[in-house]
């Protein structure tokens, strides 16, 4: 395709989606899937928010409104954030988004020159490796550790601090493992960026989970301390405390007024703006009780299938996991599975151009969707970047009990299915699924 520009082979997409065309197509054969790869959760939208939308409508709410963010959101936002994070935020410097990712990619347009150097998780949200070299900056990925309860540790991200370092992404709670950071972690954090970066490296603290919380466990955003709150984007969105994906709002609390104009003037030649009748209910959202008790029943209620499928899943031969603190994913490895089916010796001896495109939990994934219906994503879903040798797959726990209780059991099934797999690897058709 050389009609393309160069700049489309740098950018990939987020896999949860990717998958779809792949769940329809074992659903086309009679095979039903039993949905464990999507980061939605299966709540309702709270219904003041539902409420709010409809009378938006009905009141004329439809046409073109601020491309920064309606006056009475962005004061709505302020309010909340500063509340939560102890200091007062300036409305002015507060951008609404259409969704959470906007603000990803189009703070590395604003923030990077080619050859810069940008620091994220991995595994982490896909969307923050995917637009780096999109925008001409150098990926440099912080590899989190499962003994470290899948949180970064202050000295390795010293250790990948240099004089091109521009940005440096956090994500508390984290997808897709959960891995939630105490305050004391977050000053270690704050400690190291203090002492090795420059006032112009911009932090981005992805807190689209902060309502997600289990065990007792408080959000502490790194934009609370002093000295990061000059450097920090914060950003969050609607999508996943209140179980409204479809609305697509999102912001960020940039550091300042002339920053927020940056992204303004993004907005306006991306998206011109949110539709005003989703920032209307965005407000209620916000300012409900009610809605606030619905995003603590589903907390609960997402922390108890915590433990169901953590009880599960840990009684599987070839897995281990951890028991996340936040979000609504689990991250279990399988390397005891990859090693079990051969899979590791299997992947190490294709060729070239289907190597680099799975990896053998990519492989089990594939089979536990064609063979025993349950999608999963695997650990390339999350970053690339060094991800070789790592054997991981990502559930998630917005589904019933009894769902989640079938995958649990279609998983196992395909972990010890070593005749299916060999059929399934020997047929070949797994090579057009990726």
């Amino acid at each position: 395709m050389v009609w393309l520009a160069s700049r489309n082979t740098r950018i990939d997409t987020e896999n949860a989606f990717r998958v779809g065309p792949l769940i329809a197509a074992t659903e086309a054969r009679g095979q039903s899937v039993v949905r464990l790869n999507f980061g939605e959760p299966d709540f309702p939208v709270p219904a003041p928010i539902v409420a709010t939308l409809k009378q938006a409508l009905d009141g004329g709410a439809t046409r073109y409104c601020d491309p920064q963010g309606t006056p009475e959101l962005r004061q709505a936002i302020a309010t909340h954030v500063g509340s939560r994070r102890g200091f007062e935020v300036d409305p002015a410097t507060v951008v609404v988004f259409p969704g959470g990712k906007p603000a990803i990619g189009l703070s590395q347009q604003v923030y990077c020159e080619p050859g810069d150097e940008v620091i994220y998780p991995s595994p982490g949200f896909p969307i923050y490796e995917s637009f780096i070299r999109y925008v001409g900056a150098v990926p440099v990925p912080l590899h989190l550790d499962a003994g470290n309860g899948f949180s970064f540790d202050a000295d390795a991200l010293a250790d990948l601090i240099t004089p091109r370092t521009r940005m440096i992404y956090l994500n508390f709670p984290s997808n897709p493992t959960g891995g939630v950071a105490s305050r004391a972690q977050i000053e270690r954090l704050a400690a190291v960026i203090d002492a090795r970066c420059g006032p112009d490296v911009r932090i981005f603290s992805d807190e689209i989970y902060e309502d997600i919380l289990f065990d007792g466990a408080e959000h502490f955003s790194i934009a609370s301390l002093p000295s990061m709150r000059s450097r920090t984007v914060i950003a969050s969105g609607f999508s996943k405390s209140f179980a409204w994906t479809g609305g697509r709002v999102g912001y960020a609390v940039l550091p300042n007024r002339e920053e927020a104009e940056c992204f303004r003037r993004l907005n306006i030649n991306y998206f011109s703006c949110v539709p005003p009748y989703n920032q209307s209910a965005a407000i209620t959202a916000l300012e409900s009780a009610e809605v606030w008790q619905a995003v603590s029943e589903m907390t609960r209620t997402f922390e108890r299938r915590r433990d169901l499928v953590c009880d599960g899943v840990a009684a599987l031969d070839g897995f281990t996991v951890q028991r996340p603190g936040g979000a609504f994913y689990l991250f279990p490895g399988i390397e005891g599975v990859c090693d079990a089916l051969d899979l590791i010796g299997f992947h190490a001896n294709l060729p070239d151009e289907l190597r680099l495109k799975t990896s053998p939990s990519g492989l089990f994934q594939l089979f536990a969707l064609d063979a025993h219906g349950v999608a999963v994503l695997d650990r390339r879903a999350f970053g690339q970047i060094g991800a070789d040798g790592h054997h991981y797959l990502r559930l998630s726990i917005a589904a019933a009990d009894e769902t989640l209780l079938e995958g649990i059991a279609a998983l196992k099934n395909a972990s010890s299915d070593v005749a299916g797999l060999k059929r399934f690897l020997q047929d070949g058709l797994w090579e057009a699924m990726l």
